[in-house]
């Protein structure tokens, strides 16, 4: 009788755990209903059994409580699998704001150590961009000094920076990805200054995105690669800029790769002068975003930002990728060969950055990102992406940031696996010819920069809206 009170109360733990996981796959979306239903009466059906069991006067109820042990453990692995899933979305999804990191930097020789130390001196900022996040830095150091600052302007940033150097100023406030900037166009900036303070600027990002749940309209996507050390909120200049182009309902994904080095004007920011692609992320995501929205005559929901260093642990973590190389190349460590390569995650970083191998060369580092990023969804796609998930998740909330919301991911992903579609995936890539030209973030220092080929331009708009169209 003891055995089969014991029994009772398994069988119990194991209908509360039951309920548990059946509540949490409802309330967060990720199951279809479909399957919802036949989970519900496997384990109803599995708790009536069990319970049957412990009624029985034969040692069969033994059985019955192998059987709860095993649900028990089973229930308890998807509860716990489903909070980690919903609390990684939650972390990257639906983020509305982006961080501008603002520094001061003061001559790498200075005995300064802190903002204390430089209360008396003169600070330079530059008035041609990035005036409302200068004033808030201004804002900052005054209130954590106590006291008002000198303030010295100067037309750009590459003027304040001579005017710290030649000690013109004894302090210099900026957006810290413009320091990027200040490398191409004085040698070895970096060397000669340091930071003494830091201080993050949070604004809102203006997007509009999709209601929640519109699974079957098409969307573009734009995803950023940047590299920063901060958190991936950080404001940086972009040299990864694919858009993906998605229609849920064809299940077709089109991935169009834009040049870092693209000749462009940035909305809103630049005017009737042109700017390198890249330099529109120093800016805002947003901005990026409305670059390419005005290029190419689209629109962009929802943007993906990655912190391209990561591209090595989310490799490592989903156990390497297969790409099909088009060319046979090396770079300083490792060698491609002209089709399929198994990559590790520094091999990856390495065939993704490389362009001096190629003679179209940054053209052609935007094709091998497109087909590392390939390789990566449909590895991500894959049953072998269980092995791994764990780290994989982790990985992924330290280097990946959304706008899209937890509930139009979860939609998608219901979405999959009630329907276990095979997805059709393309890619195309804008070219350009080299040049070299003032751009609107570097002043009158001349840069290497890629004027769009007009052509290749309006190839991508047909492609995109040939993929965009849903099928009635």
């Amino acid at each position: 009788m003891k055995s089969h009170l014991a029994g009772k109360i398994i069988v119990f733990i194991q209908i509360l755990l039951s309920a548990a996981l059946l509540f949490l796959l409802k309330t967060s979306g990720l199951v279809p209903d479909t399957y919802f239903l036949i989970l519900l009466i496997i384990l109803i059906v599995m708790a009536a059994f069990n319970m049957f069991l412990q009624f029985r006067r034969t040692r069969i109820f033994i059985l019955g409580i192998v059987l709860s042990i095993l649900i028990i453990i089973l229930s308890g692995l998807g509860i716990a699998g489903v909070r980690y899933a919903v609390s990684f979305m939650d972390r990257i999804a639906g983020l509305d704001y982006q961080t501008y990191d603002m520094v001061v930097v003061v001559k790498a020789e200075d005995k300064a150590s802190q903002l204390q130390d430089i209360a008396n001196y003169r600070f330079g900022i530059q008035t041609a961009s990035d005036t409302e996040n200068t004033e808030k830095m201004i804002q900052d150091i005054e209130t954590n000094l106590g006291r008002s600052v000198k303030i010295q302007e100067y037309d750009n940033i590459q003027e304040e920076a001579q005017a710290l150097l030649s000690g013109r100023v004894e302090a210099a406030v900026y957006n810290n990805a413009f320091s990027g900037i200040l490398e191409e166009y004085i040698d070895g900036y970096a060397d000669q200054v340091k930071e003494i303070y830091r201080y993050g600027v949070e604004v809102p990002v203006e997007t509009e995105s999709q209601e929640p749940g519109d699974t079957r309209e098409a969307f573009n996507l734009y995803i950023s690669g940047i590299d920063v050390n901060g958190p991936i909120s950080t404001t940086s200049r972009s040299d990864v800029n694919i858009i993906a182009s998605v229609n849920p309902q064809e299940h077709r994904i089109l991935l169009t790769s834009t040049p870092r080095d693209y000749y462009v004007t940035i909305p809103g920011v630049s005017g009737e002068q042109r700017d390198k692609l890249t330099h529109a992320g120093i800016y805002g995501v947003d901005k990026s975003m409305e670059t390419l929205e005005n290029l190419y005559d689209i629109d962009i929901s929802y943007y993906v930002k990655v912190n391209f260093t990561s591209v090595v642990e989310i490799v490592d973590a989903l156990g390497g990728v297969d790409v099909d190389s088009p060319y046979e190349f090396s770079t300083s460590k490792y060698h491609f060969d002209q089709g399929v390569n198994h990559l590790d995650g520094d091999m990856a970083l390495a065939f993704a950055r490389e362009r001096y191998s190629f003679t179209s060369g940054d053209n052609q580092r935007g094709k091998n990102q497109e087909i590392l990023l390939t390789a990566l969804i449909q590895k991500a796609m894959s049953p072998a992406i269980l092995q791994n998930m764990g780290s994989l998740i982790d990985t992924l909330s330290s280097s990946v940031e959304t706008n899209m919301s937890r509930e139009q991911m979860t939609a998608l992903i219901s979405r999959q696996l009630a329907e276990g579609s095979q997805w059709t995936i393309e890619s195309t890539a804008a070219v350009g010819a080299g040049d070299t030209q003032a751009c609107y973030s570097s002043g009158s220092q001349p840069l290497y920069v890629m004027w769009p080929n007009e052509d290749s331009v309006e190839n991508i708009k047909g492609k995109i809206e040939e993929v965009m169209e849903v099928r009635q």
